[in-house]
């Protein structure tokens, strides 16, 4: 294993210098409400606000000092390299496509001619029958389905240390996306063989970037949701705790009762702000019942049967603070834990970026102290997925 710093994430709250994102694309504009549901999101969103809404959040990235990459460039970047790296992303492309066999030379033929930025917006955005004027029986509008979930560049990897996870994802729906980050880490220059792989596209249980928290170089916390196996998460405890370039000694595991699309990761219920405080939804720690708590080392799992509190506590060093996402109220906490409330995106030690929707719970987390930027969310929130979502830290400043 090597120990080159490509990739630095061992906290979540160290300051942020460098992350990743997806600019939403036309991919957001072959949604029609027939598609919804196969394609995981829950409207169709009007694309040119939803581009200025996360222009807005790059801006307050770039503000604080953050270098913000897009995943679309670097993919770009990266196959203007060589040419086999563009044939061999455009075979594997199609391959994956779900493409009907008797379209792919006409698909083949259509994605050729495309500039590399071009070849890459359009592997995201999809291809419509309209584009490629076929005519058929099947009443089905696309040859490839989009991929709006792109704008959620938390789920198909996660930095861990100095090293990553390529996701098998839950959905097939959402598998393809995975390439574009293969690609970019394996062969761009910023990246080729300075990255240490915890998990990788190809393997068969499911794990996803939302379920993964690092909290500090010793401790890595990951949640068994709707969309991420325990299984998964012990190839990954395996691989990073034998790992002779990191220290990570003990990978945490929440495994969460309730499995269904509101609680689709653990960051839609619990996200480190600070070095002693965490935003919650009421469900972590107001009832033991609604989860587990298993600890993985060298030496094997064992399930822990402490309070979350109590148990953090101990592990960070000093009591720990749980702020309630949308305050005491249920409904409040149901609608604001709905609307990405837990999942905010921490910049520095107790600085965060929120959506403005959720009043209630930036007012708490202002009342612990919490510096908080606000960003408008109409479009973006419809695809289920806040500020941590939306990006995966490359680079943190230790802590």
């Amino acid at each position: 294993m090597n120990n080159k710093n490509a990739i630095n994430v061992y906290s979540e709250i160290g300051k942020l210098r460098t992350v990743l994102l997806h600019r939403p694309g036309e991919e957001l504009s072959n949604l029609t409400p027939d598609l919804l549901e196969r394609l995981l999101f829950d409207d169709t969103p009007d694309l040119f606000v939803a581009q200025t809404e996360h222009d807005q959040f790059a801006e307050i990235l770039t503000s604080n000092g953050v270098e913000v990459l897009y995943i679309e460039k670097l993919a770009a970047e990266t196959i203007a390299l060589d040419e086999k790296l563009r044939t061999n992303l455009i075979n594997q492309f199609l391959k994956e496509s779900g493409c009907k066999p008797q379209y792919l030379n006409k698909l083949q033929q259509y994605l050729n001619p495309l500039n590399h930025q071009q070849l890459i917006d359009k592997m995201i955005a999809g291809v419509t029958k309209f584009e490629l004027e076929i005519h058929d029986n099947d009443k089905y509008p696309l040859i490839v389905d989009p991929l709006p979930n792109l704008l959620f560049q938390r789920d198909p990897f996660a930095s861990i240390g100095n090293g990553a996870t390529i996701n098998h994802m839950f959905s097939e729906t959402r598998r393809r996306e995975t390439l574009f980050i293969d690609l970019v880490l394996n062969h761009h220059l910023r990246f080729k063989d300075q990255v240490n792989f915890w998990y990788n596209r190809s393997e068969k249980d499911c794990v996803e970037g939302g379920d993964i928290l690092v909290l500090n170089d010793k401790h890595v916390i990951m949640g068994v949701s709707q969309r991420t196996t325990m299984n998964a998460i012990k190839k990954c405890a395996t691989r990073l705790i034998n790992d002779g370039s990191n220290q990570f000694e003990k990978v945490i595991v929440l495994d969460l009762k309730t499995k269904n699309r509101a609680f689709i990761h653990l960051d839609t219920v619990f996200t480190n702000i600070d070095y002693d405080k965490f935003i919650a939804h009421a469900l972590i720690f107001e009832t033991n019942d609604q989860f587990k708590i298993w600890e993985i080392t060298k030496n094997g799992n064992q399930e822990i049967k402490e309070t979350l509190n109590d148990y953090l506590s101990t592990i960070i060093g000093k009591p720990v603070t749980f702020i309630k996402c949308g305050g005491e109220d249920p409904i409040d906490q149901a609608r604001e834990q709905w609307n990405d409330g837990n999942n905010v995106l921490t910049i520095a030690p107790g600085v965060v970026i929120a959506y403005g929707r959720n009043h209630i719970t930036v007012e708490k987390l202002k009342e612990q102290g919490i510096k908080v930027y606000q960003i408008a969310s109409a479009e973006l929130s419809r695809g289920r997925g806040g500020p941590r979502f939306m990006s995966m830290p490359i680079i943190r400043e230790n802590i």
